[in-house]
C-alpha cells in the first residue's frame, strides 16, 4: 500500500492547522503569588517542540518534581509547573541532554499518521543546530528565572 509522506513546513498554515503540529510556551511565574501573573515568556516553534520529545529531553527533566493537574510531570499536550529550587538542576539536565546532539546530523523524524481516508505519514526534519540555539536561549531564561526568584510555567 501507498504511503504519502507529508514533511511539515511551519511556513505552510495548512500544515500549522494539523493536530499533529504541536508548540510550547514556558512561562516565567511565581507560584506564591495570589494571582496568576506572566513576567515574561519563551515561546517553542513547532521544530523545537519536536526536537525536545525526539532528543529525550521533557522524559529527562522529569527526574524533577514537576506539579501538574495529570500527575505526568512534563509531557505533551499538558501544562506543568517547575519551582525555582529546581532550575539549576533543570540547566544540569540540559546540559547533559544536549551534550549528545550532533549539530551537524539533521535528521527526519515521525510524528505521527493516520490510515483513512489516506495513508499518511507526517515528517519533520530537525535540525540539531536551530535546536540547539533554542536550548541555549531557554538556558538563559531558566537562569534569569532563576535570579528572579520565578518559577516555570510549561504549557506544551
Amino acid at each position: 500500500m501507498n504511503v504519502q509522506h507529508i514533511i511539515i513546513n511551519d511556513g505552510n498554515p495548512e500544515h500549522r492547522e494539523l493536530s499533529i503540529y504541536r508548540t510550547g510556551k514556558i512561562n516565567r511565574v511565581k507560584l506564591q503569588d495570589k494571582t496568576y501573573t506572566t513576567y515574561h515568556s519563551l515561546e517553542m516553534d513547532g521544530h523545537d517542540y519536536a526536537a525536545f520529545f525526539h532528543y529525550g529531553i521533557a522524559e529527562a527533566l522529569n527526574k524533577l518534581p514537576f506539579l501538574s493537574e495529570s500527575n505526568n510531570g512534563l509531557d505533551s499536550w499538558d501544562e506543568a509547573f517547575l519551582h525555582n529550587s529546581n532550575l539549576s538542576s533543570m540547566n544540569r539536565i540540559l546540559d547533559e541532554c544536549t551534550a549528545v546532539v550532533d549539530p551537524e546530523k539533521k535528521e527526519i523524524i515521525l510524528l505521527g499518521w493516520h490510515d483513512q481516508p489516506l495513508r499518511v505519514a507526517y515528517l519533520r526534519e530537525i535540525d540539531p543546530a536551530k535546536f540547539l540555539a533554542f536550548i541555549a536561549s531557554l538556558k538563559r531564561f531558566i537562569e534569569e528565572s532563576e535570579a528572579k526568584g520565578c518559577d516555570l510555567e510549561f504549557i506544551l
